[in-house]
């Protein structure tokens, strides 16, 4: 490409400068010459160009769907930029700061967000720069070819301490990489601690796995068309489950009432994390039959909840 576009573009300049010397205006009177139209040459002119430049963008655009999906099988992390430092969880609990274990010649998935303003995860020996924002995940992939110690730095301008915000990748071999993951010292896996938070928040008053909760059934949820109120339907995603803990009243389930309170500033990024984790652990795995009602081609509109028989109806369990 570079190639191409180094040719056409010296050639462009050379017939400017041969042009504008040898059909100059001589006289302040001269007229030129009419020049029959040539159609062979302006459809040569159009047609190389564009059969030239449209086989590059399909390359580059085959190039770029490669980068945004992740084979199947990835290894997720997940990564909370704060200022100033990378906070990073494996799906097996074990967490990090400013390090970022690897197992080489195994794909990666980051799954990140920030806590409060843009960073940007980058680190330049794996030409892997991602821009993570508050609010929502974006997601980046690679896989290391090779064991080493890579540079991990903040490529956005985040604050006073920016320069600062800096760390390391250390790709091992699955053999080393495996024997760091037993000595990380998690006290539970990712899911089993968002479990714990379930139950802890009191989630579980309301979501009943049965379907008959005063919320929404969880069940099967990851990475479903969830119907809204408004008729819309959406990706039950990271980024949507995330939003519904957060600001559950900014999406509201079809069928079901505004009901669930905010946990904005009762739990942490990394709680939501683990949340997500849970939730995205219970049920069937995306492409199988749904268990649950609620979701987009499941044949059935979502019931509207009724209070279980162990509480009263006048009264809302109280979220902790």
């Amino acid at each position: 490409m570079v190639a191409v576009c180094g040719f056409v573009t010296v050639a462009i300049a050379a017939c400017i400068l041969v042009f504008g010397i040898l059909y100059r205006r001589k006289d302040p009177n001269e007229l030129p010459p009419q020049i029959d139209f040539n159609k062979t040459a302006e459809v040569m002119w159009i047609a190389i160009p564009f059969v030239a430049f449209m086989g590059m963008f399909g390359a580059g655009t085959k190039l770029y769907f490669n980068m945004r999906q992740p084979p199947p099988g990835a290894t997720e992390i997940y990564v909370v930029g704060k200022q100033w430092m990378w906070k990073l969880q494996h799906s097996g609990g074990q967490r990090e700061i400013d390090e970022l274990h690897i197992p080489v010649g195994q794909p990666i998935l980051l799954k990140m967000t920030s806590e409060d303003v843009i960073h940007s995860f980058f680190v330049p020996e794996f030409r892997v720069k991602q821009d993570v924002l508050p609010k929502r995940y974006t997601t980046v992939w690679f896989q290391a070819e090779k064991p080493g110690r890579y540079h991990l730095l903040c490529a956005e301008y985040c604050g006073t301490n920016h320069s600062g915000m800096k760390g390391w990748v250390y790709a091992m071999s699955p053999h080393d990489y495996q024997i760091w993951l037993e000595q990380g010292g998690a006290e539970g896996s990712l899911s089993s601690s968002g479990e714990k938070l379930f139950h802890q928040f009191a989630c579980a008053n309301c979501h009943y796995f049965d379907g008959h909760g005063y919320c929404p059934n969880l069940q099967g949820l990851y990475m479903r068309p969830v119907r809204l109120s408004t008729g819309e339907s959406v990706t039950a995603d990271d980024t949507y489950i995330r939003e519904s803990i957060l600001d559950p009243k900014a999406k509201i389930v079809q069928g079901f009432q505004d009901l669930m309170p905010t946990f904005k500033g009762q739990i942490t990024e990394e709680q939501v994390i683990e949340l997500i984790a849970y939730i995205k652990s219970i049920g069937p795995q995306p492409g199988s039959e749904l268990q649950s009602s609620g979701y987009e081609g499941s044949g059935t509109q979502p019931p509207i909840a009724k209070p279980p028989a162990t509480q009263s109806s006048g009264k809302l369990p109280e979220a902790r």
